[in-house]
């Protein structure tokens, strides 16, 4: 049960740190593309990059959750 609990523990800390780095990230890209006017379809591609971080990370703390509700 230790083991389990370290593991979430790591797997929480982990889908933070993708959070934070997925949003520092795409603001800073964001600024970049508007700084040197890239094209539209970069910034998609950037939005998308970020979105599937997002639901990455929201999978991992909605599996965490479930486990830890059915203990």
């Amino acid at each position: 049960m230790d083991h389990q609990r370290d593991h979430d523990t790591g797997q929480m800390r982990l889908a933070a740190v993708v959070i934070a780095v997925a949003m520092v990230a795409w603001l800073a890209m964001q600024w970049l593309g508007g700084h040197y006017s890239w094209a539209a379809k970069w910034a998609y591609l950037i939005d998308l990059a970020a979105i599937g971080a997002f639901v990455w990370s929201l999978l991992v703390t909605w599996r965490i959750w479930r486990r830890r509700n059915d203990a």
